[in-house]
């Protein structure tokens, strides 16, 4: 009787350890995926900041600010 509750209590122990492992791999495979895609998505956002950047310092772009506000308060 003792073999058979040793027998099953380590059946039990074995699945138990499978099944953490296997949803531990799972979500260590989905966090690497995330990560990957959050850094992508940081070099994307920061290649637009780059050119927003160059576009509102551009010395042009103050003088066309200032052409389109004459321009609304001629129509206004």
């Amino acid at each position: 009787m003792n073999m058979t509750a040793i027998a099953i209590v380590g059946i039990i122990a074995w699945a138990i350890v499978s099944i953490t492992d296997s949803l531990r791999s799972k979500n260590v495979k989905k966090a690497s995926r995330d990560v990957s895609q959050l850094e992508s998505e940081v070099a994307q956002l920061k290649e637009r900041i780059e050119v927003l950047e160059k576009i509102v310092t551009d010395s042009n772009y103050d003088l066309k600010k200032q052409f389109d506000d004459l321009e609304k308060d001629k129509v206004a």
